[in-house]
């Protein structure tokens, strides 16, 4: 896990709350993944985020390092959709920053021609620093020997592309990351059937409850609430499956370890993401 906020950070801009506060002493990133082979020190990373740079220094073992040396650092980038927390991590890769060699960057066919078609990340494409591979919906594609990759379709707000989720097949477990949908229950497939489908689950957690936007229409930023969530998954969450919610807002009050709500979180057999935290495959 290379992360766990939503898009606008931790602490966000113009956020002076106690919260925001305490991050400035001790940031958090925002969601992403790693996915790493110990053996062979390939990687894999799972969009693309503003806080990149730290990110990076999470992923452990000097092969990695030698290999962002070379302007080479993964074997593929994967991305879920267009929102600033999911894409805008590409630009620290370009010209004027890393400048990575030939990379395939998985995503769907509308994030594919939003790329191709929109600076500065349509250089990138033409430039040849991002190859871009279209995954087509609930078709595993193999990214390596003992890992493949499923692409889910979510309903979200899709104002520059549609929204995926993933199923990444390991050789001994399977994970799915979802950390963007409007509504559970807006979705085509049931959250509690593919959840039962899968080892591990990282879902978006984005809010607590309805309270934590003051001043603000939450219909205009739709997440599925933690407190609905818990209650779909619960049972779930006390099998051996393994449910992590992440892409926290800064409102969240799961963010405080010793709140009610984190609490409550746990005692219902949830898992809050924190960076640096690793799961098998």
């Amino acid at each position: 896990m290379l992360g766990s906020i939503q898009d606008g950070g931790l602490p966000q801009a113009g956020c002076y709350t106690e919260r925001c506060d305490r991050a400035r002493r001790d940031p958090h990133y925002v969601a992403s993944l790693g996915i790493v082979n110990p053996d062979s020190g390939s990687a894999w990373l799972v969009d693309a985020t503003p806080d990149l740079i730290r990110q990076m220094d999470l992923i452990p073992g000097s092969a990695f390092r030698d290999r962002a040396a070379q302007r080479r650092p993964f074997d593929g980038i994967l991305l879920t959709h267009a929102h600033i927390g999911h894409y805008l991590g590409l630009a620290l890769l370009g010209r004027e920053a890393l400048g990575i060699s030939r990379t395939p960057c998985y995503c769907s066919s509308r994030m594919a021609e939003f790329l191709a078609t929109n600076g500065p990340w349509s250089l990138m494409v033409e430039e040849g620093r991002l190859d871009l591979r279209v995954l087509e919906p609930d078709t595993p594609t193999r990214l390596a020997e003992g890992l493949s990759v499923t692409g889910l379709v979510v309903p979200h707000r899709d104002e520059y592309s549609d929204t995926l989720g993933f199923v990444f097949e390991g050789p001994r477990r399977s994970l799915l990351y979802l950390p963007d949908i409007d509504r559970w229950d807006e979705w085509d497939r049931r959250i509690e059937d593919v959840v039962a489908g899968v080892d591990m689950a990282l879902l978006d957690a984005t809010f607590y409850s309805a309270a934590e936007l003051p001043g603000r229409d939450q219909s205009e930023v739709p997440h599925p609430l933690i407190v609905d969530t818990i209650e779909r998954l619960g049972e779930l969450a006390r099998s051996d499956r393994s449910i992590v919610l992440t892409h926290l807002n800064s409102s969240n009050p799961v963010l405080d370890s010793e709140s009610p709500e984190r609490k409550a979180v746990r005692a219902a057999g949830f898992e809050v993401a924190r960076a640096g935290r690793s799961l098998a495959l």
